[in-house]
């Protein structure tokens, strides 16, 4: 199988990579391919084959089947997405209960306040104008995110900084000392929660929890936890509901719809993460042995990524998959992953999505792209796909 230079696709791959796994799919489901650094992967690009692999026992999540160990796992600690069973399984455990379907639900009256508020902060602008991921895209989740981990909102800057350069990084600041920032940020607000005693915070809760065998998180369990969830849970969100409304005002027959019926919402968020979903390719799994995926061999100890954007553009399984269409059935899309790893947080930003989304449009009848803004930035790298600033008018 000859190698194929994914840099030679050049900065439109970046802006629109759907037509380029199009044709990847094509030619067969999984792929050899090379990153413009040099960096050698398999790429899987079909749904069926993608929905395998996500679940694959041969395809495992911790760095350790080769030896090696991230920055992030040996500063700060393991984290869900590094660790395979049993590990992950008792991580997993332990944590889940504080995102159940229910406990979710009763954040809704929250997350509906937050955002009432940043909209009424946008409605004040005598411009009329404003950058939707500034203004409410990014601090709606990163308020929640805080509030929920009992971090301190006035931080939430920091963890932007932090984050942005973790998952798509400009090349400013060593990968070291931004872990290194975050880690030492964590080990203190973990020794302040356990110096205040008990609270109704999900932090202060992962420090006291007890499984019933008496099971607990140890400190760098904790700090991979926490470390997690404060990525996971904004940056994904963001671009969740910057990807969706970009989606709607592209297709103004389906604003329209939506306008007409929120009761459309929920299935305008779910079209809208099949569609253009946050996370373009899932984090890396290594071949623990010589194996085969989608009829492609993988020599043992290569690295396995599962493109989560063109698994979602499979005919095979989206009849005319590049139609953006709210009414779509979208179950089975994988923008959350799949398997042992799908993502902890969903019901959370499903809601937080669908909050947002009907908030704006409810409160800005008008809202519109600016037609007057400067082209797009896009965020690099294939991990995280979205744009760094929305300018919208109303």
């Amino acid at each position: 199988m000859s190698v194929i230079d994914l840099g030679e696709y050049g900065a439109d791959f970046t802006a629109n990579p759907y037509p380029y796994y199009a044709k990847l799919r094509e030619s067969g489901p999984v792929h050899h391919v090379r990153m413009p650094d040099g960096w050698e992967f398999y790429l899987v690009v079909g749904h069926e084959e993608g929905r395998a692999a996500l679940t694959d026992p041969r395809l495992v999540k911790s760095p350790s089947v080769i030896g090696f160990v991230p920055v992030d796992e040996e500063v700060i600690g393991p984290n869900l997405l590094a660790v395979d069973p049993p590990d992950h399984t008792r991580l997993r455990k332990l944590v889940a209960r504080e995102f159940t379907a229910r406990r979710v639900e009763a954040l809704r009256p929250r997350v509906q306040e937050i955002a009432d508020e940043l909209v009424e902060a946008m409605a004040a602008e005598p411009a009329g104008r404003a950058d939707l991921v500034d203004a409410f895209a990014f601090p709606l989740p990163i308020t929640v995110i805080c509030e929920l981990l009992g971090v301190p909102t006035a931080d939430r800057e920091s963890f932007r900084r932090w984050s942005n350069e973790l998952v798509a990084p400009t090349g400013g600041t060593p990968e070291r000392e931004i872990v290194e920032g975050f880690g030492a940020y964590l080990d203190e607000l973990i020794e302040d929660k356990r110096a205040a005693g008990p609270a109704d915070d999900l932090l202060s809760a992962l420090i006291a929890t007890r499984a019933e065998d008496g099971d607990r998180l140890s400190l760098p369990e904790l700090r991979g936890m926490a470390y997690l969830l404060l990525i996971a849970g904004h940056e994904t969100t963001v671009n969740l509901i910057s990807s969706t409304l970009r989606a709607l005002f592209a297709h103004p027959d389906q604003l329209a719809a939506l306008r007409a019926d929120f009761g459309l919402i929920d299935g305008a968020v779910e079209e809208g993460m099949r569609y253009d979903g946050p996370v373009e390719t899932s984090t890396f799994r290594i071949a623990k042995e010589a194996t085969s995926v989608g009829g492609t061999d993988i020599p043992a100890h290569a690295p396995v990524f599962v493109s989560l954007a063109g698994a979602d553009r499979d005919p095979a399984r989206f009849p005319a998959p590049d139609r953006f269409d709210i009414r779509r059935e979208p179950r089975g899309h994988l923008a959350f992953g799949h398997g042992l790893h799908y993502c902890l947080g969903a019901p959370l930003a499903r809601l937080e999505g669908a909050v947002a989304i009907r908030t704006l449009l409810e409160r800005f009848p008008r809202l519109e792209l600016d037609p007057e803004a400067a082209p797009w930035e896009w965020m690099p790298g294939l991990l995280i796909r979205g744009v760094r600033r929305l300018p919208v008018r109303w």
